[in-house]
């Protein structure tokens, strides 16, 4: 039987444009990254949604435009890609969009989580029947929805060699532990902060997207002061399974922690002071769950940041310490290609979650299809 070809979108909590991934998969799910495109959220946009991200006035017109206006862009994202890679939308078995996540609360009393970037209008633009909403069916079997890469990272990225943990540092950070022992379950959970933080930071203080390469952190001393207040955040001691988002993890957060010494230091120094907070939290959910790892493999935008990258692997340097380019899967395409590895499983009726990982009481398919 020959391979199927599908297509993965993804937008993270760093919001910074989505990623579109085209593969293939065979029947034996070995899976080819064949094509990729990034795509820009409209500036207006863009705002909407990081706006939607925390709580405000009037959110259900606001959310009810931006979902809308949010499925047109991720179906432009798909014609742009099929038009890059010049295949035929017939060729397609599916799509699978994560979505846009604006809101993340899996510990209220009753826990739920939102993606939004409306999947009946990637499935009418496109002619390509499309899975979404991937989440809530594993909160629905008390999951916490997140996160959801591990299942792919087991599928595609797992050793009976090694012992291999998988990094992902997008706007928030998360685990994924892969023993070479088959009976040992894989593990997995959102660490707490990867980029966001400080993304967020030198946009305000120098108006700038993200701190290139780590350049600025590199040139402020981290405050082992503000660093101590941070790292006392709760979330960071909790145990497994959890996930957060940046709800929890913000520059308001940063500053009803860090209180007056966010005022008193100097911007660099706290950018400083966020990478080693990233670095702190990751290298601590390593050392506490997975101390018999002997490799770290690295992947999202934080795979970019040299400084974060040389002083991670300084903190462990038992591990060997690189990114999933050394397994074949280029680093800022791991997560949309497991969105569309996720497609697959569902449309093929197999179950997409990890219950070691989300705390779901059992394995389930994940999504709504919307067919054409």
């Amino acid at each position: 039987m020959p391979a199927s070809l599908y297509i993965g979108l993804m937008s993270g909590t760093s919001m910074d444009g989505i990623d579109a991934a085209l593969v293939s998969i065979d029947e034996n799910e070995d899976l080819e990254l064949l094509k990729t495109h990034s795509h820009e959220w409209p500036t207006p946009l863009h705002q909407q949604l990081e706006a939607l991200a925390l709580p405000g006035e009037n959110e259900i017109d606001r959310l009810g435009e931006a979902d809308a206006w949010a499925g047109d862009v991720l179906a432009e994202s798909v014609i742009a890609l099929l038009n890059k890679a010049n295949i035929p939308t017939e060729q397609i078995r599916a799509i699978g969009s994560h979505g846009q996540t604006v809101r993340h609360r899996p510990h209220n009393q009753h826990p739920f989580t939102l993606q939004i970037g409306d999947a009946n209008r990637i499935a009418a633009k496109t002619g390509i029947t499309t899975v979404a909403d991937f989440r809530r069916r594993d909160m629905a079997v008390g999951g916490q929805g997140a996160p959801l890469a591990p299942a792919f990272h087991k599928a595609v990225l797992s050793s009976p060699d090694e012992t291999r943990v998988i990094v992902n540092i997008g706007g928030i950070a998360n685990l994924t532990i892969l023993p070479k022992d088959a009976s040992i379950p894989v593990t997995g959970f959102d660490s707490g902060p990867g980029n966001r933080l400080m993304d967020d930071w030198i946009f305000r203080t120098r108006m700038e997207p993200y701190d290139n390469n780590g350049d600025w952190a590199a040139s402020g001393n981290p405050s082992e002061k503000l660093l101590s207040m941070l790292a006392d955040e709760p979330y960071f001691n909790q145990a497994p399974p959890k996930s957060t988002g940046t709800e929890e993890f913000n520059l308001t957060w940063l500053e009803q922690r860090g209180d007056d010494l966010v005022k008193e230091l100097s911007p660099e120094d706290i950018q400083a002071t966020l990478l080693e907070l990233t670095l702190v939290t990751i290298t601590q959910a390593v050392t506490a769950h997975a101390p018999t790892a002997e490799r770290l493999l690295v992947c999202g935008g934080g795979a970019h940041n040299n400084t974060l990258m040389q002083r991670l692997q300084a903190r462990l340097p038992e591990l060997k310490t690189g990114t999933t380019a050394e397994l074949g899967i280029d680093p800022d395409w791991v997560e949309a290609a497991a969105f569309a590895w996720l497609a697959h499983r569902t449309v093929n009726g197999l179950n997409g979650n990890l219950t070691e990982v989300t705390g779901a009481s059992k394995s389930v398919p994940l999504g709504c299809i919307y067919p054409v």
